[in-house]
């Protein structure tokens, strides 16, 4: 259950009151984890994956009414915003134009503290880059920072120097969101902690090539003397899309990363860890070997595979950041390097039921191939709901699983999905709220691939009752997951 697709009245999900009520109600339901997409400031395609900073937060949820408790915003103001006019969809093109200017009241009022300097102390080592990087932004019109002029896009320090005079307001601004947010979000997830739920986060595997961390280390990632990428992800075609995926990512540059350690990781997968009890780690066979495209490329037909960083990568990461729990996303094209890099890793990794039903041979993915460490899921937020799946799915596909499920012709296959997955051996299951509800296409929250309409959906507040929960308890204490 994403954070911005939880109820509230002013546009999109936040840390506020309805979060607080989301983790009352999935007390009642029995439910010790609630996994969330990627909490990133998003950018292109307003896709979570795609965000401004690998650390920073969306100002987009921070909760208004919070800081309204705090004096630092009025009804009035917030009343007069306007940030979509439809309670099940995001509108990020509104919340775009009228979000930070009110955001930037409450910042302008909120004044100097010891607490908010030593929030920024404690996260030194990103947030003076990422703030700068949003206020060039600005001053640019918004534009990739490859398009900026080059002593800026190329870090000269007699550039940067006077930045940092010129914009001073505007990059403390940016500090004081993150505050907000990070501030907002300790006190939810220790709410999550005291009810007895553990918070899911999800690491992207790369960066987006518009991002503060591209800008700020480019020597860490496969780029040329410009700066620029010279090969970026992507995806090799298949049967899905014969031209394959071109994500446009900037690689990383191994070689250079374990010079110290993966030092830049090591940060990454601690910050995570502060702030999430798990983390997933999005495409996690890239780390055995991933697949590169050349920059100027217009579709991933002409990429190739590389050698990832393999178990010296995740050794290094569990070495220093020991208590670190990690789910390992190993979907999509898997070889054998890949199955024997999660054996190695001990990470558990995913399976999703609605991948399973391939009537031309044992799926990984059918219940009785399991093993126990691993989190079963009935879909994720790349696919189609399950209600909608068994309505769009191949046909074959659908007439298999209704015979391994036992669902008649007619009889839904929602509710036979959610309780396969949770009676399987999975350590952990996990169930988007969207099969819970038997919601149909409309609440996908993503189409990989395409462009806009994505990352939209919101759940009505009055579908999350407690005969939801009570129904939802039900279930997980009949397969052992909860008690009674």
């Amino acid at each position: 259950m994403p954070l911005s697709s939880l109820p509230s009245p002013h546009g999109i999900g936040s840390l506020g009151k309805e979060a607080y009520l989301f983790i009352d109600f999935l007390k009642a339901a029995g439910q010790r984890y609630w996994q969330i997409l990627p909490i990133g400031p998003t950018g292109c395609g307003d896709s979570p994956y795609q965000s401004f900073s690998a650390f920073a937060a969306n100002p987009y949820l921070i909760d208004l009414d919070l800081l309204l408790k705090q004096g630092l915003l009025t009804a009035e103001e917030i009343a007069s915003a306007r940030f979509g006019e439809d309670p099940a969809r995001v509108d990020y093109g509104a919340l775009y134009e009228n979000r930070i200017p009110l955001l930037e009241r409450a910042a302008r009022r909120m004044g100097d503290s010891a607490v908010f300097r030593a929030f920024c102390k404690r996260n030194e080592d990103w947030l003076g880059d990422y703030a700068l990087f949003m206020a060039l932004k600005e001053e640019n019109g918004m534009a990739p920072f490859q398009h900026w002029p080059s002593p800026l896009r190329l870090r000269n320090p007699a550039a940067l120097g006077a930045a940092e005079i010129r914009l001073s307001a505007r990059v403390h601004l940016w500090k004081v969101l993150q505050f907000f947010f990070f501030s907002q979000w300790k006190a939810l997830a220790d709410y999550a902690h005291q009810n007895g739920v553990k918070i899911i986060g999800d690491l992207p595997i790369y960066v987006s090539p518009d991002s503060s961390d591209l800008w700020a280390s480019p020597e860490l990632f496969q780029v040329g003397g410009d700066g620029r990428p010279t090969e970026v992800a992507g995806c090799p075609p298949d049967a899905f899309s014969p031209t394959g995926q071109l994500w446009g990512n900037p690689l990383y540059d191994w070689d250079q990363m374990g010079r110290d350690g993966y030092g830049w990781w090591v940060r990454r997968l601690e910050f995570a860890s502060q702030i999430y009890d798990a983390v997933r780690i999005d495409h996690f066979r890239g780390f055995a070997g991933y697949y590169a495209v050349p920059a100027d490329a217009k579709d991933a037909v002409g990429g190739r595979w590389r050698e990832g960083p393999g178990i010296g990568f995740l050794w290094a990461l569990k070495e220093k950041v020991p208590g670190a729990r990690v789910i390992a996303e190993n979907l999509g094209f898997l070889t054998e390097d890949v199955y024997r890099l999660l054996r190695d890793s001990g990470f558990p990794g995913m399976k999703v039921l609605q991948f399973a039903f391939d009537p031309r041979g044992k799926s990984d993915y059918l219940p009785y191939r399991y093993e126990r460490n691993c989190v079963v899921y009935t879909g994720t937020h790349d696919n189609t709901t399950t209600e909608d799946w068994q309505y769009s799915a191949p046909p074959g596909e659908v007439a298999y699983a209704r015979r391994y499920l036992n669902v008649p012709e007619g009889n839904s296959l929602t509710d036979a999905m959610i309780r396969s997955a949770l009676g399987s051996v999975a350590d952990t299951c996990i169930i988007p709220m969207q099969d819970y509800l038997h919601l149909g296409a409309q609440a996908r929250m993503n189409r990989p691939g395409t462009l806009g309409g994505n990352w939209r959906w919101r759940v009505l507040k009055e579908a999350i009752t407690p005969s939801l929960a009570a129904r939802m308890r039900s279930l997980s204490t009949l397969y052992g997951r909860a008690e009674a």
